[in-house]
């Protein structure tokens, strides 16, 4: 199968919100997305859902921290996809929204435990990102989508 046949095999197909959430937890690492002197900045980072939050760790001089203690709460995007490099077949979801750092210590200690850091050194701050908008889409074979659901 050349190139061509490949994109002419291949549809997208919404999700869901809570499709799109579920899809979202089930893998470790994402990519959060925010802006840095007045230009997008992009960062890898893991984390965890938590009912609809999304929350991430960091470190306090991270300029994702910076940018959400300036403004107390800034506007971010967060993409986590999984999508077959041979036969890009897969997902991708990002979830836009508001992120705060989490204050309560009972909250940021429960999430202190759960969020290893992936990288080393200190990740001294937890920051939850509460989603305004969740959009999802499923890139699938053609015929593996039902006439009904074209």
């Amino acid at each position: 199968m050349d190139r061509d046949d490949i994109a002419e095999a291949r549809i997208m197909v919404n999700l869901s919100r809570t499709e799109s959430l579920r899809l979202l937890a089930s893998r470790p690492f994402g990519r959060v997305v925010f802006t840095r002197d007045a230009l997008p900045a992009i960062r890898p980072v893991n984390h965890l859902v938590d009912g609809e939050l999304v929350v991430v760790r960091t470190r306090l001089s991270s300029r994702l921290t910076t940018a959400v203690h300036a403004d107390s709460e800034v506007v971010v995007a967060y993409e986590v996809d999984d999508i077959d490099p041979v036969t890009r077949l897969g997902w991708s979801v990002v979830v836009t929204g508001i992120a705060r750092t989490v204050t309560d210590p009972m909250r940021a200690a429960r999430y202190d435990r759960a969020l290893q850091p992936w990288i080393d050194g200190v990740m001294d701050t937890i920051v939850a990102i509460e989603p305004s908008l969740v959009t999802g889409v499923r890139l699938v074979r053609r015929e593996s989508v039902g006439a009904d659901a074209r």
